[in-house]
């Protein structure tokens, strides 16, 4: 539409007092009056006043009936002001009083109805638009583009998917604006954001509305009255566009025009310890551009940031960017997701699940209804983006749709729409995503990490990592003062879990989960970490090997890194690494076969620059069983590789 604006602004009113008599001369009205409404139009489309625009545009035409020139700028007026209804019917008018002057303008009505949702009439006008005379090659390729968006909508509204939004009720909507939901991995806390009036005059200079975080918890079936979140996260500005990490100890939002802001709108950080949020700090010139940046979301590894940005390097107007956490705890430059994802429309409302492998989004550059559309994206093995699927009608209509996450399990997605009734503006709702659009079901643990001896809750570090591929699931702190954390974990794979904290050995565990537990029924596992002392044996429990075999399977190297890590950070401790096996099979064979696959952890070890003289192995065969050999879980807990502390000095 803004070619056709340039075409009379620039040529007919921008140009030489000569050259714009020239053209005031053929203009097709002969009335004064309308001459002087019409140009007043101009002026006032020129000053981005589309209202009074449109005004003007209809006194010229209130003048001169036939004046086509006011209908089509009438109907530019419109378009640039989003009123694409009143647009397509000022088009049909234009058509109407001259259907061959300014062929071009059947494509713009054509993109109206498109916007409108009236994808049959729209459908109908760009095909004539093929066969007019005058079109250049660029338009003809335009409407080529517009027609696949036609036909998409008009085979989705033939074969739409399943779709039945409920609200949440009055406990979380109320008679202003809510929208921007976001949920923690237990799918027991939801935050979101609500827009009010502002009623404190001295306040009036933020504007005279504001936005909040409130905070809703889900209790004994029903989600309780939703409450602000409060300073210092709150404040007299406005506060929007969040993403909570998988335990709701980590907050990342946007916030706009602040003193100490980089670009227009910045990406904020804020940490919960107990029951206390940090001070909230921008993520700095590293994040954040020059530009506007906004909508995070964190992935569940909390190592990925992904956001929306209109930075330099974009491929258009907004694009989704990541930025990754190094091991030192720094953020990196951001890397454009690239042209699979982004296009040269909008990219815009990531959201990450929490299978760290579906990626949702909004775009009106990928084929879709007409307006911002909901496509969602699965990660490759190689790392790469598959080509993003639209999420379907009615989920997407010819409106913008955008800002939708999904709980853990995959199963419910949440978003915010005026169109459906409800208690105010816009109401958060919540529906059964379907089969196809979900992602892969995760579940999640929690816990509480504490001293063995003393019982003293403990701050200390989580890695959840897949066995088979290596890939860091998941990272996470547990809370200072409580000891308790929550980490996301997806179903059916094969797990490592390691906790650590300087001064301790550290705990692992392997495990693999097939089936989902949320809300009041999680899995729980209490970790106690044990202070290094002599005389201290840990078992080493994702450490593999094939049936009498000794020769380590790859998925035990990440333990041995740990184990490695562990000693060269405290450089005077001795080990003895053992070996252990069940009473199946004569001693003599198992008393070998336990001492050579502790020989192979030794060696790794002294691989990875740990001294031998600090390192001895011993096997023990069935001597040292912990478990009975009367079940077969009891042989899998006897078979198993331990080290002892032999000597420690505390630095």
């Amino acid at each position: 539409m803004k070619s056709f604006s340039l075409f009379f602004i620039l040529f007919l009113f921008l140009g030489s007092p000569s050259l714009k008599a020239q053209f005031q001369e053929e203009l097709t009205t002969r009335n004064n009056r309308a001459r002087s409404a019409f140009q007043s139009g101009v002026q006032a489309y020129r000053l981005m006043d589309y209202e009074q625009a449109a005004y003007y545009f209809q006194r010229a035409i209130n003048h001169d009936a036939d004046f086509i020139e006011a209908y089509i700028l009438k109907a530019e007026s419109y378009y640039s002001d989003e009123k694409y209804e009143q647009s397509a019917k000022a088009y049909e008018q234009a058509i109407s009083v001259d259907s061959l002057f300014f062929p071009s303008k059947h494509f713009y009505l054509g993109s109206a109805l498109l916007k409108t949702g009236q994808y049959e009439k729209a459908d109908h006008r760009l095909k004539i638009v093929l066969e007019l005379s005058g079109i250049s090659d660029s338009m003809h390729e335009s409407v080529k583009e517009l027609l696949k968006q036609t036909e998409f909508a008009i085979d989705a509204i033939n074969n739409p998917v399943p779709f039945d939004p409920i609200n949440p009720g009055s406990a979380i909507n109320s008679e202003y604006a809510e929208y921007s939901p976001t949920l923690t991995a237990d799918e027991q806390t939801l935050i979101f954001t609500r827009k009010k009036p502002r009623t404190d005059p001295a306040l009036m200079s933020y504007g005279p509305e504001y936005e909040d975080f409130y905070v809703s918890h889900y209790e004994n079936g029903v989600w309780t009255e939703a409450e602000n979140l409060g300073p210092p996260i709150n404040t007299p500005g406005n506060e929007g566009a969040q993403s909570i990490s998988a335990d709701g100890r980590h907050l990342f939002y946007t916030a706009c025009n602040r003193p100490e802001g980089v670009g227009s709108c910045d990406i904020y950080y804020a940490r919960r310890t107990g029951d206390r949020w940090s001070n909230p700090s921008n993520m700095g010139r590293v994040v954040n551009s020059t530009s506007w940046d906004s909508q995070p979301s964190i992935s569940p590894d909390g190592r990925t940031l992904y956001f929306t940005s209109a930075r330099s390097g974009s491929y258009g107007k907004m694009d989704i960017w990541k930025s990754t956490l190094d091991d030192n705890g720094s953020w990196q430059n951001p890397v454009n997701l690239g042209p699979v994802i982004n296009t040269s429309g909008r990219e815009m409302s990531p959201f990450i699940h929490p299978d760290n492998r579906t990626l949702f989004f909004a775009s009106d550059g990928h084929i879709g209804m007409g307006g911002l559309d909901i496509f969602y994206s699965r990660k490759q093995d190689d790392g790469s983006w598959g080509e993003p699927v639209n999420i379907g009608y009615p989920i997407n209509t010819h409106a913008d749709e955008f800002s939708l996450v999904v709980g853990a399990k995959g199963d419910m997605a949440w978003f915010a729409s005026d169109k459906f009734g409800g208690y105010g503006e816009t109401d958060i709702y919540y529906f059964e995503l379907y089969e196809e659009a979900r992602p892969e079901p995760v579940t999640y643990m929690r816990g509480t990490v504490y001293d063995k001896e003393t019982g003293e809750k403990l701050r200390a570090f989580f890695e959840l990592i897949d066995v088979e591929s290596d890939e860091v699931i998941a990272m996470s702190v547990s809370d200072p003062e409580t000891g308790n954390f929550l980490v996301s974990i997806p179903t059916g794979r094969n797990l490592a879990l390691n906790v650590n904290k300087t001064g301790y050995l550290f705990f692992s565990e392997n495990f693999s989960y097939t089936d989902v537990r949320v809300g009041i029924d999680p899995y729980t596992r209490d970790i106690p970490l044990q202070p290094i002392k002599e005389g201290v044996a840990v078992v080493l429990r994702n450490i593999f090997f094939d049936t009498d075999e000794y020769e380590l399977q790859p998925e035990s190297k990440i333990e041995l890194l740990r184990l490695a890590e562990l000693m060269k950070d405290n450089p005077e401790m001795k080990v003895e690494i053992s070996g252990h096996t069940d009473n199946v099979g004569t001693y003599d064979y198992n008393l070998e076969l336990s001492r050579n696959r502790a020989r192979s952890v030794l060696e790794f070890l002294t691989e990875q620059g740990i001294e031998e003289d600090r390192l001895t192995y011993e096997g023990y065969a069935d001597t040292r069983p912990i478990d009975t050999n009367e079940t077969e879980e009891g042989r899998a807990n006897n078979r198993r590789t331990e080290f002892e502390v032999l000597e420690y000095q505390n630095q």
